[in-house]
C-alpha cells in the first residue's frame, strides 16, 4: 500500500495514467512483470485491465446517462467477479443504496466518487491505481471508503497506489513517496 503525496501539478494523474497504459508520452521505461509496457499489444492491455489492474480515475469517468446500478453492472459484466448481493453491500457500506436507480450525472461529486470506488472493486486485481480517490469526500466517508478498499485489496491479495494532494488522512501505508 503506497501513498504518492504531491501538490497540484506535480504529475500524479500523469503517473497513474502511464501505469494504466493510457499515456505513452514519457521518457524511460515502465515495466510490468519485467516487460516494458510500450511493447504491450491491445490484447495484453485488455487482459491486464480485466484481471490485474484496476483504476479510480480522478475525473471518475462514469457514464452520466446511466444509473448507478447500470454503471456498476457494466463493469461487473466484464468479469462477473461480484454478485448483485455483494454490489448492494458495497452500496450500503458507502452510504448510497438509495442512489442505485439515479443517473450518474445527477449525483453529487462525492456520490459519484463512491460509485467509481465500487466500480473499481468489481474485478479481480493485483494492483489498484487510485488518483485522488477521496477528493470529494468528507473525513468520515473517506475513512469508510478507505477501509473498504483495504479489505477488498487484501481479499484480492493485491496492493494499491494512492495519489493525494497532501496528508495521509490518518490512513496507514507501507510506503510514502513525496514529490
Amino acid at each position: 500500500k503506497v501513498l504518492v503525496n504531491a501538490t497540484s501539478g506535480k504529475g500524479k494523474s500523469t503517473f497513474t495514467n502511464i501505469l494504466y497504459g493510457v499515456r505513452h508520452d514519457y521518457d524511460g521505461k515502465v515495466l510490468i512483470d519485467q516487460k516494458d509496457i510500450r511493447s504491450f499489444s491491445l490484447h495484453t492491455w485488455i487482459e491486464l485491465r480485466k484481471t490485474k489492474l484496476s483504476v479510480i480515475f480522478q475525473d471518475l469517468q462514469l457514464f452520466g446517462d446511466l444509473t448507478t446500478w447500470e454503471n456498476l453492472q457494466l463493469k461487473n459484466s466484464l468479469t462477473n467477479h461480484r454478485t448483485d448481493i455483494e454490489i448492494n453491500e458495497m452500496l450500503e457500506i458507502l452510504g448510497i443504496p438509495d442512489k442505485k436507480n439515479q443517473t450518474a450525472k445527477t449525483l453529487s461529486l462525492g456520490q459519484q466518487q463512491r460509485v467509481a470506488i465500487i466500480r473499481a472493486l468489481l474485478q479481480p486485481f493485483d494492483l489498484l491505481l487510485m488518483d485522488e480517490p477521496f477528493s470529494h469526500l468528507d473525513e468520515s466517508n473517506s475513512r469508510i471508503a478507505f477501509d473498504l478498499i483495504c479489505k477488498e485489496t487484501d481479499k484480492n491479495k493485491g496492493g494499491f497506489i494512492l495519489t493525494s494532494l497532501g496528508g495521509k488522512h490518518g490512513f496507514t501505508f507501507d510506503k510514502e513517496l513525496k514529490l
